[in-house]
């Protein structure tokens, strides 16, 4: 078999990855640990398979992955998503006992251990509130921010125009709601499609596929609107629901994003 027809491979973690088994990092982490087999041998870092090569885990891999959490919090304004930054908390301090909802039906039971390797899974700006998602399981990372990741994100945000802050809708000319829907880019690059409506006359709804820095913002912008309040509201098929600002729980066992 000559090198043009020969079978393309990649690196094990990306395979990995690319199979929905872990993300990235966890697959090196496993590979460390000796949990992963390729055609019935142990596997080492680095290694480059093919579509037909034979990938085994090992059961203690799977029992690490079902101890991983998803916690879902309703960010308040003035938290950062990640690291702390120009004096700002960020939002996994609000991850402890006291603050969890006592509505949340999980079994999960909080323990410190939680924390550990506990990330956002998307950002939520500091001035903006509603449904952020940490978590320690790489495949939910990869599926909510992973560079083929599709999944659905609602917004509502109450605008103004000029110096128009009631009615808003009447005063803003819908064809440049419809320049919103589609036909702007952001750093030199055409946005995706969105989803775009009055909810009433002074906020609008958005359903975005992806997350540009400070998107809506610079959306809105863009068209001569001013931000008021901006509030994330679902992620996937998962709402923010009647979850108390400032409180968190966790993703249920039978909940899918």
């Amino acid at each position: 078999m000559n090198a043009e027809s020969a079978p393309a491979t990649s690196r094990l973690n990306k395979r990995m990855a690319e199979l929905g088994l872990c993300s990235r990092r966890e697959a090196d982490d496993w590979i460390a640990r000796g949990w992963v087999k390729v055609n019935g041998a142990v596997a080492v870092m680095g290694l480059q398979v093919g579509p037909a090569d034979r990938i085994e885990i090992d059961p203690r891999a799977r029992g690490h992955q079902r101890d991983q959490v998803t916690v879902l919090i309703h960010k308040p304004v003035g938290y950062v998503s990640g690291q702390a930054e120009d004096g700002y908390e960020p939002a996994i301090v609000l991850v402890q006992g006291r603050n969890r909802w006592r509505e949340d039906r999980s079994p999960h039971r909080f323990a410190p251990s939680q924390l550990r390797g506990l990330a956002p899974a998307g950002r939520l700006d500091i001035d903006s509130t509603g449904l952020l998602v940490l978590t320690q399981d790489g495949r939910v990372a990869r599926q909510l921010i992973g560079e083929d990741s599709g999944v659905e994100k609602e917004y509502l945000v109450r605008v103004a125009y000029g110096r128009v802050e009631t009615d808003v809708q009447s005063a803003f000319p819908a064809s440049q709601v419809a320049r919103l829907r589609h036909g702007l880019s952001l750093d030199g690059q055409p946005l995706k499609p969105a989803k775009v409506d009055w909810q009433n006359p002074e906020q609008l709804r958005f359903v975005l596929t992806e997350g540009k820095k400070r998107q809506i913002r610079r959306m809105c912008e863009a068209v001569g609107l001013s931000v008021m309040g901006l509030k994330r509201v679902r992620i996937g098929r998962v709402a923010l629901g009647n979850l108390p600002v400032g409180q968190w729980r966790y993703l249920g066992p039978n909940e899918k994003f």
